[in-house]
């Protein structure tokens, strides 16, 4: 496994296991972000309507000299574009910022209650086109994955969660699993709340590597997709440099069981129609 693994999807293509997340990164800063982490290897970026800097991600992209077939980008709908229509549009909103042909992956941002269905349908028609290579979720917990199984004509290829070893969500993760939907973690660090843990320490000076290196190591050997975010060029080759270690089995599984439903965002279940 290297920086350029990657985990073919459901409906055949392929995405990067660990990518580049763009949130909170303003315009006037993605370009110089976006274009250091490709230099560095990266070839999996995520961004979202809601950000406001598709436009400079899609710059970098088109500016860096690497094929855009090279390039997984991933983009979102966001809360009020829900809809068939408002989403169609928003869609092409988003692509005209970035200033592509095609996009590799959109989700719907949120399940915002009553009208993720239709929106869902919005998403299916563009995946009908040339212009979307597959389309999923993120912020979906099982019963929103089960419920949008009643009325999609296709299931997602992915569902983008908050997910670290302080919030696993299993039931999650596990319906996923079973539907054969890929797993893709935002936030997998937890927003730094906890790399100081001193058990994660330790664990980490064993293996010669951070706690941040230690924590993106365990998502890729979960068989999470992971998108860490960091504006700074070091801290983007220090979260890239994890395929040159293995964490011991032990290890694994005192991780896997350090849960405590510790979220850093919204909970999905809060998201109100608007």
């Amino acid at each position: 496994m290297n920086i350029s693994s990657s985990k073919q999807l459901s409906n055949g293509i392929s995405i990067p296991r660990l990518g580049l997340g763009v949130y909170k990164v303003p315009d006037d800063q993605v370009y110089d972000t976006v274009s250091n982490a490709l230099d560095l290897g990266y070839r999996h970026i995520d961004t979202a309507s809601f950000y406001g800097n598709e436009e400079g991600v899609g710059k970098a992209v088109r500016n860096s000299g690497i094929p855009r077939e090279d390039i997984f980008v991933t983009s979102k709908v966001w809360n009020d574009d829900h809809g068939y229509e408002k989403a169609l549009k928003a869609f092409e909103q988003s692509m005209e910022k970035l200033g592509f042909d095609y996009l590799d992956l959109f989700l719907i941002h949120w399940p915002v209650p009553e009208v993720f269905p239709d929106t869902w349908k919005a998403l299916e028609e563009t995946n009908k086109s040339e212009h979307v290579r597959a389309i999923g979720v993120s912020n979906f917990l099982d019963h929103h994955l089960e419920e949008l199984s009643k009325t999609a004509s296709e299931m997602p290829v992915i569902d983008q969660i908050e997910l670290h070893p302080k919030l696993l969500q299993t039931s999650t993760v596990a319906y996923c699993r079973e539907h054969n939907i890929a797993v893709e973690s935002w936030s997998p660090l937890g927003r730094a709340k906890y790399l100081d843990d001193p058990l994660l320490v330790k664990m980490a000076i064993k293996y010669n590597k951070s706690v941040a290196q230690l924590i993106i190591r365990w998502h890729l050997e979960n068989d999470f997709i992971v998108i860490p975010k960091s504006t700074n060029a070091s801290r983007q080759k220090e979260n890239a440099d994890v395929f040159d270690f293995e964490i011991a089995t032990e290890d694994m599984n005192f991780m896997n069981k350090m849960n405590e439903d510790f979220r850093v965002g919204s909970h999905p279940n809060t998201i109100k129609r608007f």
